[in-house]
């Protein structure tokens, strides 16, 4: 791959075709979708009911969600999704922004006129796409979350290191399930896309210090806006059918 050159795609690296992997994104979406509520249990054979794949495959899904932090695993007492808290999401918040910002330094010192070419064509392709579905003004449209994962990989996708770009989506995965709880905020109003627009200009134009600081501000808006929820009480959860929640 080269550098400067970003994977348009989001597949991924290596996505497989198998019944594993096929249970494994369809898991990994409801986990965080936040359709399944944090801390329940998540027996074997329920999933296997859900999804109708083997015990296999499931058990594969499962062990590759807990390797990637999605899942807990105690002995002998199978899985549980992962909790969220308020003191997650600052550690989550602070670490993304420590990351990112060697990331997008990185990137922008070492850019290329391609990363260029697709740092303004995410940045064109994110404008025109509507954020909330509209089916529901609370939640995200799938396409628009698509879009906005993929200018964000693309900003830092010329840093020259297949590892941090890595580290960056996992905990890109992590805050997207933040996210979802502040969808329908209305104690911080923003600006989403010219907050987008204003990390790229700086990017293209070459002014690290001011890219990585709208990039920084950009997160932490979105944290506090999470934090807000926390507040009042919590995201909503919606239930694993015949799951007790894990203690």
């Amino acid at each position: 791959m080269t550098y400067g050159a970003a994977d348009l795609t989001d597949d991924g690296p290596g996505a497989k075709s198998t019944l594993a992997s096929t249970v494994y994104h369809q898991l990994r979406d409801d986990l965080l979708g936040g359709a399944l509520e944090a801390e329940s249990k998540l027996r074997v054979e329920w999933v296997v009911s859900k999804y109708g794949a083997g015990a296999s495959p499931v058990r594969e899904a499962l062990n590759r969600l807990a390797s990637e932090g999605l899942l807990g695993r105690h002995d002998q007492r199978g899985f549980f999704i992962m909790p969220v808290s308020a003191a997650e999401l600052e550690e989550l918040t602070r670490t993304r922004c420590w990351l990112e910002e060697r990331a997008l330094r990185e990137s922008i010192a070492h850019r290329t006129a391609e990363w260029e070419e697709q740092l303004v064509l995410a940045l064109h392709r994110l404008g025109r796409a509507s954020r909330l579905s509209r089916q529901s003004t609370s939640s995200l449209d799938p396409d628009w979350e698509k879009l906005h994962r993929i200018f964000h990989r693309v900003l830092i996708s010329a840093c020259r290191s297949h590892w941090l770009v890595g580290f960056c989506d996992q905990l890109s995965d992590h805050a997207y399930r933040y996210r979802q709880m502040a969808n329908d905020s209305e104690s911080v109003q923003r600006d989403d896309f010219a907050e987008h627009r204003l990390i790229a200009e700086n990017a293209l134009d070459g002014n690290a210090d001011d890219a990585v600081q709208a990039l920084i501000t950009h997160y932490q808006l979105t944290a506090a806006m999470c934090m807000e929820r926390f507040k009042q009480g919590g995201a909503p959860k919606l239930s694993v059918p015949g799951q007790r929640a894990h203690r």
